[in-house]
């Protein structure tokens, strides 16, 4: 009779060790009768999935925060033949918390980030509250597009006119003035109740309840109409023939105009303004009232100082329109000879030569021109004058004076 025999073998499955013995039973006789020869197989496990997985984890980069869920199933049966079936599971890592550990976004960064997704959930929110102003405010909002626009389209043409000069359209400054002229007449005529052209003579329009978006809108409908009125002026002034008012006597009305008209912006609103600052609610009593009135005082205060502002570039114009200043000195006879007889500017012989600094010679009337918008020789790029002589090219200041 042999005597029994045992195997011990090392097995690794999944991520671990397993101790596997082996043992057999020889075949024998048992009351006559034979039996078979049997094998068993038991596993003794050395090192555990669970463990193995910790050990890599703490060699990863981030093993400070990450945090490892395994789990391992392991099922032995030992009829006839061992098998094991092992499962795990990675633990699932937010997405914010691995940039935040590899350290590549910044505080402010992840701040933006917080706030583009809150603008992005809020954007539905922005939107209904956007169109609900739209729809509230469509007919103001009809008029400002409106009014701008045309101020756009006017100003340009009218410098592109000036530029012209002798070859300008005189059909084209007539359609300017009159389109200037039909906007504000169906502007006033749309909203004759209110009364809004009571603004331009200081007066106070029928506009009830006087809100703060009632003054913004009412003082900006009269701004464009004082804008628009001096573009007339303007197109009135390039429909002069030039042998009754030179081209330099044209860009000094322009630079006149342009000044005056800026002054009488800055004064229109101010009693709308004054209205809107004093006037009380009954409930508010004698508190209301003199909160008002302080107000108003301060308004009128800070009003006079840009007035103050204004009034040093209002008389310097003033002085330039009077004098009639010129660029450079007079040109000589031989000069211009020396020169070729020929204006580099207009390409025509000299009319009223004036010499710069730099000797180059131009007409006065292209000089003059040439200055509205530089500061150098159109030949030699030499720095003639320090400064620009502002609004002789016809142009028309976009500034809203909204107070």
């Amino acid at each position: 009779m042999q005597p029994n025999s045992s195997e011990l073998g090392v097995h690794q499955a999944g991520h671990g060790l397993s101790l596997t013995l082996l043992t057999r039973t020889p075949a024998g006789t048992t009351g006559g009768s034979a039996v078979p020869e049997t094998s068993g197989a038991v596993r003794v496990p050395i090192l555990s999935s669970g463990s193995w997985e910790s050990c890599r984890g703490g060699a990863s980069s981030r093993r400070s925060r990450a945090s490892s869920r395994t789990s391992s199933h392991s099922h032995s049966h030992s009829h006839g033949g061992g098998h094991q079936h092992s499962h795990s599971e990675p633990s699932e890592v937010d997405p914010t918390d691995a940039d935040l550990e590899s350290g590549e976004p910044s505080t402010s960064f992840l701040e933006l980030r917080y706030l583009f997704r809150w603008v992005q959930k809020s954007l539905p929110f922005i939107i209904i509250l956007c169109a609900k102003l739209v729809i509230q405010h469509a007919l103001g909002l009809a008029v400002g597009v409106g009014l701008f626009t045309t101020f756009l389209y006017v100003n340009k043409n009218i410098q592109t006119q000036v530029f012209l000069q002798d070859r300008r359209s005189k059909i084209e400054c007539v359609w300017l003035l009159l389109f200037l002229a039909s906007s504000t007449l169906l502007l006033y005529y749309t909203f004759l109740t209110e009364t809004l052209y009571y603004c331009l003579i200081f007066l106070n329009p029928a506009v009830e309840p006087l809100g703060f978006w009632e003054v913004l809108w009412v003082v900006g409908i009269t701004n464009f109409t004082l804008k628009f009125l001096i573009m007339e002026f303007k197109c009135l002034i390039l429909l002069l023939p030039s042998n009754l008012v030179t081209y330099r006597a044209q860009g000094l009305w322009y630079m006149l105009t342009e000044e005056v008209g800026q002054v009488y912006q800055a004064v229109a609103p101010t009693p709308l303004w004054f209205r809107y600052l004093v006037t009380y609610q009954k409930v508010d009593g004698n508190t209301g009232l003199t909160l008002g009135v302080l107000l108003a005082l301060v308004y009128f205060i800070l009003k006079l100082l840009g007035l103050y502002g204004q009034w040093g570039s209002f008389q310097k114009t003033v002085r330039i329109f009077l004098s009639g200043e010129h660029t450079g000195a007079a040109a000589t006879r031989s000069q211009c000879s020396e020169a070729g007889d020929i204006c580099p500017i207009c390409q025509a012989e000299y009319r009223d030569p004036r010499a710069l600094l730099c000797q180059h010679i131009f007409c006065d009337e292209c000089i003059a021109l040439w200055f509205n918008r530089e500061k150098m020789c159109p030949l030699c790029c030499t720095a003639i004058t320090d400064k620009v002589h502002k609004w002789r090219d016809g142009a028309t200041s976009p500034y809203l004076q909204i107070y």
